[in-house]
């Protein structure tokens, strides 16, 4: 059990990013959540985590605005006191083939998947130095590694993300510091409602689809039960990148 420990999860209030925050809510961690627009999903999930027994506070802003991030850091150091595990974990898509797509498409996936792990880590390692301990895990994709006909942005994000994972895991290693990624595959979220699941599990080799829930036992993992892994990139896919 974690021993006081506070989490942030970066677009926690749905999906992915909400399962990791039960998760972790679970094993004892007080949790702050970082929302974009869904009030109702946020007040939810808070509701539930304190359900577990454990403090949690919802915040609303846009992980693409540098200040607002660091607005949101501070505020959540003052008010749980500090930050053990960052889970950057929001996320968006804008699908389209690349010589249609339009560079405020472009941008906003950047923004929001790439350019916002930056805005996040970088208040919040500030205080993980001080306190020298801490655990990043950011939400790459399988899309990262493999590629993906129609996601030229969001490959390009998860990409940029895994070198992201790596850098700083040779940076912030000996200040007791870990940094993995995550790599889920195709999770039943609401960000894949809209696929032929069927189709695609013909290409999986678990034969189905991943429950948010898996991912967030990964997160769990690389938290609590993974002194010695840093700089990781953790396939959580069904088999489905061999």
């Amino acid at each position: 059990m974690a021993d006081n420990k506070v989490a942030l999860v970066t677009g926690g209030s749905r999906g992915i990013g909400r399962a990791c925050a039960i998760e972790l809510a679970k094993s004892g961690y007080n949790i702050a959540v970082s929302y974009a627009g869904n009030e109702e999903a946020a007040n939810k999930t808070i509701e539930d985590l304190k359900a577990l027994g454990v403090n949690a506070k919802s915040y609303k802003f846009n992980v693409a605005d540098k200040e607002a991030c660091e607005k949101a850091a501070e505020e959540v150091l003052k008010d749980f006191g500090k930050i053990d595990v960052l889970v950057n974990n929001a996320g968006i898509t804008r699908d389209g083939l690349f010589m249609r797509m339009s560079s405020e498409n472009w941008e906003a996936v950047i923004n929001t998947n790439l350019n916002s792990a930056f805005y996040m880590t970088n208040p919040v390692i500030r205080t993980m130095i001080k306190q020298r301990y801490g655990c990043i895990v950011n939400m790459s994709s399988i899309v990262g590694i493999m590629g993906n006909a129609g996601q030229a942005n969001y490959s390009a994000a998860k990409a940029g993300l895994i070198g992201f994972t790596k850098s700083l895991a040779k940076e912030l290693g000996s200040r007791n510091i870990r940094v993995n990624a995550i790599a889920p595959g195709f999770i039943q979220t609401d960000m894949t409602k809209d696929l032929d699941t069927e189709k695609i599990t013909e290409h999986i080799p678990l034969r189905r689809l991943g429950q948010p829930e898996d991912i967030a036992k990964t997160v769990k993992f690389l938290a609590e039960d993974a002194p010695y892994i840093t700089g990781q990139v953790i396939g959580v896919d069904g088999g489905l990148v061999i």
